[in-house]
């Protein structure tokens, strides 16, 4: 990622004398979850220079008055105030305590004027809400955790919400999806910053994947978003839920809301942060997961009973979205169920090389791209995956498609 992050930051206002891109803030608030407050912490606050990670200096701020208090009451008190993200060339809002309250004007102040003298600005998690409500993702493609996507889009409809993203990388501006993922994003600043090398030495220490493959697709569930449960979509939206076993496209659901198919398509997009055609096709292939997962249904009756005109419409989507195809994905599933208890051998994690994403000139959104290296348990026979089982946690346990050997 280092090279077509150098094209990204092409972009990036000049930094102000003051600021220094290895300096990094971390913007905290009472309420907010420990785990996201912990991960910008743990990747920039601890010196790793023996393993080759370049350091960072980090400045822990209170966004507010203190002590903040956080999961489980737990009482923190920031060494910094807000004055502190003066000098950072790295500002991170790792997560905000409510979608539904406006964070402190104060806060978003210093974010704005930090982002106008050139700093960086990261939002992990719910940190987008904050983000979005200082105006810095206006126009901007943006992510947060899939569950909070389509309150993110309605709030604030000029940001490009995409709830399908690990992370996006605007230049200057970046995002996560929920939890783990801002470790994702985390890693990806390393990257940047100083290569591949250091990013990996930093996750072989960190134990997780140097750069996780896929998006938030296989995550996703079937429930309503947060606010549709008042609105005249919720209806069409259940309707299509209970009915996925049947033919129907979006221009059926437009008439079901007796809209244009323009007009849904514009009312869907504000309420879910996605697309229609795209919503309906993640929820028939995650049909087909779990049917695959639960049933003896051949692929084609899969195919059938989801909805899709052909099995050959299932496999293409499905391993668009999940890397793999409908039968090896069944495969992996029943080979990982536990099996009468007999403790299984854990193998040492290794780094698996990874093909360069595409430039930001052609893709602003730089996300986690396809692995180099597919478990070979899943197609022994796919050699152009490259290195068998590089991402594989737990030998002689394949991984399912999309996961990285997590139990």
């Amino acid at each position: 990622m280092s090279q077509d992050s150098a094209t990204a930051t092409e972009a990036v206002r000049k930094l102000g004398g003051r600021r220094r891109r290895e300096v990094v803030a971390v913007l905290l608030f009472s309420g907010g979850p420990i785990f996201e407050s912990s991960i910008p912490l743990s990747v920039f606050g601890i010196d790793r220079q023996d393993a080759g990670v370049p350091r960072y200096r980090l400045l822990v701020c209170g966004g507010e008055e203190g002590p903040l208090r956080t999961t489980g009451g737990l009482e923190l008190t920031a060494p910094y105030g807000l004055e502190a993200i003066s000098r950072a060339g790295t500002v991170v809002v790792p997560a905000w305590r409510s979608i539904t309250s406006p964070p402190p004007v104060e806060a978003l102040e210093a974010l704005r004027r930090a982002h106008e003298e050139g700093a960086r600005i990261v939002g992990l998690c719910t940190g987008a809400f904050v983000l979005a409500a200082a105006g810095l993702l206006d126009g901007r493609p943006a992510t947060t955790h899939w569950m909070y996507a389509p309150t993110l889009a309605k709030r604030y409809p000029s940001v490009h919400v995409d709830p399908r993203e690990l992370f996006v990388d605007d230049g200057d501006v970046l995002t996560s999806a929920g939890t783990a993922a801002g470790i994702d994003l985390c890693l990806h600043i390393v990257r940047s910053d100083h290569g591949t090398e250091a990013a990996g030495a930093l996750a072989r220490r960190l134990v997780v994947p140097p750069r996780r493959s896929g998006g938030q697709e296989r995550y996703l569930d079937r429930s309503l978003p947060e606010e549709i449960g008042s609105d005249p979509l919720a209806e069409v939206v259940a309707w299509a839920l209970e009915h996925l076993h049947e033919q129907f496209d979006v221009e059926t659901l437009a008439a079901r809301a007796y809209m244009s198919r323009r007009t849904f398509d514009r009312r869907f997009r504000s309420l879910t942060g996605s697309a229609p055609l795209q919503w309906l096709i993640t929820q028939r292939v995650l049909q087909a997961q779990r049917l695959l997962e639960t049933s003896d249904y051949s692929v084609d009756e899969v195919a059938g009973r989801c909805g899709f005109r052909s099995p050959v419409a299932l496999r293409g989507h499905f391993r668009r979205q999940l890397g793999s195809s409908p039968a090896a994905y069944r495969a992996a599933y029943r080979a990982r169920r536990p099996q009468s208890g007999v403790p299984e051998p854990v193998a040492t994690v290794t780094e698996a090389a990874v093909p360069a994403q595409g430039t930001a000139a052609n893709r602003r959104t730089a996300v986690a791209g396809p692995s180099a290296a597919a478990p070979v348990a899943l197609d022994a026979g796919r050699a152009e995956h490259g290195k068998a089982g590089a991402d594989v946690y737990a030998a002689g346990r394949p991984a399912l498609p999309g996961q990285r050997g997590a139990p």
